[in-house]
């Protein structure tokens, strides 16, 4: 097979001129860059957990790009073209990736808590009155969606028409976009909730085939792509991260989110993001497999 893509967590290898392989690495990746350390069993949870929900979306007749597994960290899916030159796509483009990461926020965490804190968000855009103070860990009055560009090296936040301009959909597209999105999460939250999970924020990936019929690609609902928190301990007030959320608050409060922020805002080289120490390798490794557990119902071993 031959190698067409790397991205930071996953390689992707030419089967033929229809479908494609997805290898999914132990890499493991934070504000857009890759930790030099490798995490044991994570590629194989994500591929596995993936898996799972593309199988899931097939029984409920959702559209997607998924043909099989292949065990243990690998999975086969439907080519379709990437189109890194916005320029090429229109509205009768087929069989292309929409250039597009569509954002579903169900509570008040990570980054959506602190624009809000910032004041770059209201309370009324989120559906709260506008006198309400919203609070880490609140559940929002309905699903906040945003939708950030996909094959930049860096994500950006697009408006409604700028996320129109570059990816070729027309309204009605883009509106199917949101729908199915909803449908997904809904489905998630159903299964989840049987396994005392709370479905915080996740992200979709889309793409169109050769009839510009709506499918789904990429991979969703594992424990890096969305947040998670434990049930139980959300009834008590705690909101408990089960996800790459983890990782991402064991380089906050080294400060090391603080120093690569300051960079990218002063348009200065970015520093090196240093190894997880061991005993964070081994918790975070472990998390992982009890995430693919806890998402899925199924035993990792």
């Amino acid at each position: 097979m031959k190698l067409v893509r790397t991205g930071k967590v996953k390689q992707v290898y030419e089967v033929d001129d229809q479908t494609l392989e997805f290898v999914f690495t132990d890499n493991i990746s934070v504000f857009d860059k890759i930790i030099p350390s490798q995490m044991p069993h994570k590629g194989e949870t994500l591929c596995r957990s993936a898996a799972f929900w593309f199988q899931v979306l097939r029984k409920a007749g959702i559209r997607t790009h998924f043909t099989e597994l292949v065990p243990p960290n690998r999975m086969r899916v439907k080519r379709v073209e990437v189109i890194s030159d916005y320029s090429r796509i229109n509205g009768s483009t087929t069989n292309y990736l929409i250039p597009l990461e569509v954002i579903s926020r169900h509570y008040m965490a990570g980054s959506l808590w602190d624009r809000v804190k910032g004041k770059e968000i209201s309370a009324e855009e989120l559906g709260f009155d506008a006198d309400h103070e919203p609070k880490y860990g609140e559940e929002l009055p309905r699903p906040f969606y945003e939708v950030t560009t996909k094959l930049e090296p860096v994500d950006r936040l697009l408006t409604r028409e700028e996320a129109l301009s570059i990816s070729g959909l027309s309204e009605e597209e883009m509106d199917e976009l949101f729908r199915t999105t909803a449908r997904i999460d809904e489905i998630i939250a159903e299964e989840v909730g049987e396994r005392m999970l709370i479905h915080v924020d996740g992200k979709k990936e889309f793409a169109l085939d050769d009839k510009r019929n709506l499918m789904v690609v990429d991979t969703f609902g594992t424990a890096d792509e969305d947040r998670w928190w434990d049930d139980d301990a959300y009834a008590k007030g705690e909101c408990v991260e089960l996800s790459k959320e983890a990782v991402r608050q064991f380089y906050r409060n080294s400060g090391y989110f603080e120093q690569l922020m300051a960079a990218r805002k002063a348009g200065k080289p970015e520093p090196d993001i240093p190894a997880l120490p061991p005993t964070e390798m081994k918790k975070v490794s472990e998390l992982y497999i009890e995430m693919f557990e806890r998402i899925t119902g199924e035993s990792f071993r």
